[in-house]
């Protein structure tokens, strides 16, 4: 004998913010995954580097859209409710409290494991104070002669508009 079905009623309320996830927490939420993946000691060490760098890239991007877009809205005061019933400035501190451990991971996990372990293969990352005056002298030429010509305008005008210089190419 075949169970019946129970049926109800009662209706689903699609206004009800329960029903809903936000979007920027959402978007933190897979990015965490990302991280992780770099924490992961089973993870290849050049593509445990490579989540890291993806994580990185990933949270520029959505500072550059999605966060810049919420201070907009803060600063033009919009009361709008994202669908999960957050307000702008609601979302930036869920942002911010999502975030911060998160970064602070990362940056723990590349200072104090990451780096050790590419040190030990002989891949060196330096900090500028940490290079021979040899070392900063080249760098230091590098950066004047290659560098600087090309972010710095001799005339802005409309005939010299200001060079191009895409997001997150330096």
């Amino acid at each position: 004998m075949a169970k019946s079905k129970k049926t109800t009623n009662q209706q689903i309320n699609l206004n009800d913010t329960q029903y809903y996830l936000n979007r920027e927490l959402s978007w933190l939420e897979f990015n965490s995954r990302v991280l992780h993946e770099a924490l992961d000691s089973r993870t290849p060490l050049l593509e445990r580097l490579k989540f890291l760098a993806i994580f990185s890239s990933n949270l520029d991007e959505f500072f550059m859209v999605r966060v810049a877009v919420l201070k907009q809205q803060v600063e033009a005061k919009v009361s709008q409710l994202s669908f999960d019933g957050r307000t702008p400035q609601q979302q930036l501190d869920d942002i911010s409290f999502v975030l911060r451990p998160l970064v602070a991971q990362q940056h723990q996990h590349f200072e104090q494991v990451l780096r050790p372990l590419l040190a030990n293969h002989n891949i060196h990352i330096l900090d500028y104070i940490d290079l021979t005056e040899k070392q900063r002298k080249y760098l230091d030429n590098y950066f004047e002669e290659q560098i600087f010509p090309v972010i710095t305008p001799l005339a802005v005008d409309p005939s010299h508009p200001f060079p191009y210089i895409s997001n997150l190419s330096l």
